[in-house]
């Protein structure tokens, strides 16, 4: 059951979908990841891609959910970590795995994340897929348009929000 104050504050999900968090913290149940990946399927219809590019960790599950709703099947990974397990930034992205430039040159690429915090980790990815001749659109789930420290802004995002996100697949972590 909410509490009052979750209740009284203006829900960040689209359609009417209601947190069940304390106005610092957005829990994402299963049914509304479902909900926001399907925003992002809409807002990006029409559009042909000829990759995605999931960003581990937390856009693997968002991206595998997106590709079955957009059909797309071929999906590479960027291994990138920024953030540790508690959720302090390093210094700078480390790249531990990205796909060679022959697999974007030339692709309409979809890179997608969970989440736009600073941002530092989607430009990051971003900038590496345009320096290997790929066109990149990005997606993510939630932008923190007051946190991000990088230019521009995610091509679809389904929520705007400066709260902690919690998402069912980062559970027990």
């Amino acid at each position: 059951m909410r509490s009052a104050v979750a209740a009284a504050r203006r829900s960040p999900y689209p359609s009417g979908m209601a947190s069940t968090a304390a106005p610092e913290r957005d829990i994402v149940s299963w049914e509304d990841l479902d909900r926001l990946v399907l925003d992002l399927a809409r807002q990006l219809a029409g559009t042909t891609f000829d990759v995605m590019l999931a960003i581990t960790r937390g856009g693997l599950v968002p991206a595998g959910m997106l590709a079955y709703r957009l059909r797309i099947r071929n999906i590479l990974v960027a291994a990138v970590e920024f953030y540790d397990d508690h959720g302090v930034p390093g210094p700078h992205p480390t790249f531990l795995q990205f796909p060679a430039d022959p697999l974007l040159r030339g692709q309409r690429v979809l890179v997608v994340d969970e989440v736009w915090d600073s941002g530092t980790t989607i430009h990051a990815v971003t900038q590496r897929v345009i320096q290997a001749g790929g066109i990149p659109t990005t997606a993510v789930l939630h932008y923190k348009p007051e946190r991000s420290k990088v230019p521009g802004r995610p091509n679809v995002h389904a929520v705007e929000t400066d709260a902690w996100v919690v998402y069912p697949f980062k559970a027990g972590g």
